[in-house]
């Protein structure tokens, strides 16, 4: 690549940023860091009607998380800002102008009620698409079709106006894409687009033209859904004679539902219990919380991961990259052209990964604060021995103590099910016995000295240890499955050990057979 590469990120401030969004920023991301490159984040607001408060704020906070930081933004200035469509409103009015008078745009008068009335004659006339195009243009109300007086007019007495392209009505338009090749598209089945609003401000098709052009954007990595628009754009570069200068495109694949059946909604995510967002998001209309990646437990280095999966692949198994591999690893010729299915079972998979990973250090300060919020007080070294035997069962980090409670509480209740099989004379033979044998003890308590005197205890009754087990780990943990046993019991004390097997002894009872 011989000029340098400048990508960007340009979502719109209408409410939370949506996972296909935090995708497509991680791909420029990783495309710019590859190529030594810059990535630009551009706040696209030029529709103020849709414009959320705290949207933008999120945007910031989202990427931060995921540890993505632009070379150049609202919040790092740099030399081609300012990096908000609106505080660039100024600009725009020039270039639709300079097609204007070029002859490849013209304004159009139209009322709402007359652009209706239009698309009512085409449905009527059986138009399967009714569009403002090269044919219906010239029964409308515009600069193509009145006098010139009338227009100079028009426009002299302040009547309201937007400027539309005037697409070619027969010509093949071809893209040149990074992900799926030759696109080609054929004028007549393009409308005019606005490309000036009544109100001053520019719809997306000019001024993302001109943001990228003005700012040097080499690629324009963004969704499929914008592959349509792609025709409308090469032909504004070449009106406004840029095209020498158009950047490469590339258009990711869709998100889709976790049964392949469609693009990937919020309405999925919440039928089936999943997040749809980085981070919770409370929409500021309505007061509803919908719930994010982060709040939900998982760590951004995994969530990274299984992002950059969807819909990109390395062309190995390597499945585990941190965000530097990704980036050494990452090609667009890698992406795929079909939608990715969302699988948040290899989500939680991925945190299982980056979770069990974690120094025992770390991962006991999560214990600690969680602990904390209860009340309870924990050495960092007993903190660390919890986290050693339950981060291979834990998928969040709030698992250590959600699954792993009982190792300092006591249970004041018992799994009836594993009790109705398991609690038998025998287990209670067993369990008196170790209570004694543990009395008794008084040598270092490790998990080869508890273990060393349950086996005892077994033999003593002369029943096999086997036999027993899972009563015994009912009787002090309250549950019939979990780590190893022996660790726990060292995790719990052996004086803590003996009140539980007493509190068990005493409260469940042997059902007659």
């Amino acid at each position: 690549m011989t000029k340098e590469v400048r990508v960007r990120f340009a979502p719109s401030p209408t409410g939370a940023l949506h996972i296909g969004g935090v995708r497509t920023a991680l791909y420029n991301y990783l495309f710019a860091k590859k190529h030594n490159g810059k990535f630009l984040l551009r706040i696209e607001d030029t529709d103020q009607t849709r414009y959320v408060p705290g949207a933008e704020e999120y945007i910031k906070s989202a990427l931060e998380w995921i540890g993505i930081t632009p070379d150049e933004s609202p919040w790092v200035e740099g030399p081609n800002g300012p990096y908000r469509q609106s505080e660039r409103k100024p600009l725009y009015m020039q270039y639709a102008m300079d097609l204007v008078e070029k002859g490849y745009a013209y304004y159009a008068f139209d009322t709402s009620e007359e652009l209706d009335a239009m698309r009512e004659r085409l449905t009527a006339a059986r138009v399967v698409s009714p569009q403002y195009n090269a044919i219906t243009r010239t029964q409308m109300k515009n600069s193509l079709t009145l006098p010139e007086d009338e227009v100079k007019e028009k426009l002299a007495s302040g009547e309201p106006y937007v400027i539309r392209l005037k697409v070619p009505r027969k010509e093949e338009i071809r893209l040149n894409d990074m992900i799926r090749g030759w696109v080609m598209v054929h004028s007549n089945t393009l409308d005019d687009k606005v490309l000036m609003k009544s109100d001053g401000m520019p719809t997306y098709h000019l001024a993302n033209i001109v943001d990228d052009h003005l700012m040097g954007v080499s690629h324009v990595i963004r969704g499929e859904e914008w592959l349509p628009s792609a025709p409308i754009h090469v032909l504004l570069y070449r009106y406004l004679g840029w095209e020498d200068s158009m950047p490469q495109f590339a258009h990711l694949p869709l998100l889709l539902k976790p049964d392949g059946n469609g693009k990937l909604s919020k309405r999925d995510a919440d039928k089936h219990g999943f997040p749809i967002f980085p981070m919770d998001w409370t929409d500021p209309r309505t007061n509803e919380l919908s719930p994010g990646f982060k709040d939900a437990g998982y760590l951004p280095d995994a969530f990274i991961n299984f992002l950059a999966f969807l819909g990109w692949n390395p062309g190995d198994h390597r499945e585990i990259f941190n965000l530097e591999e990704l980036i050494e690893a990452f090609t667009v010729e890698r992406i795929g052209k079909s939608g990715t299915k969302f699988d948040i079972n290899k989500a939680k998979w991925y945190n299982e990964q980056y979770l069990k990973a974690k120094s025992n250090q770390e991962l006991a300060g999560y214990l600690i604060e969680d602990l904390q919020k209860e009340g309870i007080e924990i050495l960092q070294s007993k903190a660390e021995k919890i986290v050693n035997i339950m981060k291979e069962r834990a998928t969040f980090p709030a698992d250590l103590w959600k699954e792993g409670r009982f190792l300092l509480i006591a249970p004041e209740s018992f799994d009836e099910k594993v009790a109705g099989k398991k609690w038998d004379e025998n287990a209670v033979r067993v369990l008196g016995s170790y209570k004694e044998e543990l009395a008794k003890f008084e040598g270092e308590f490790t998990p080869e000295s508890a273990k060393s005197l349950l086996e005892k205890a077994a033999e003593t009754n002369e029943i096999k240890l086997g036999k027993v087990m899972q009563a015994v780990r009912l009787a002090t943990t309250g549950v019939g499955a979990g780590p190893d046993l022996m660790e726990v019991f060292v995790i719990i004390g052996k004086d803590e050990l003996i009140k539980r097997i007493d509190f068990a002894l005493n409260t469940l009872e042997v059902k007659a057979n």
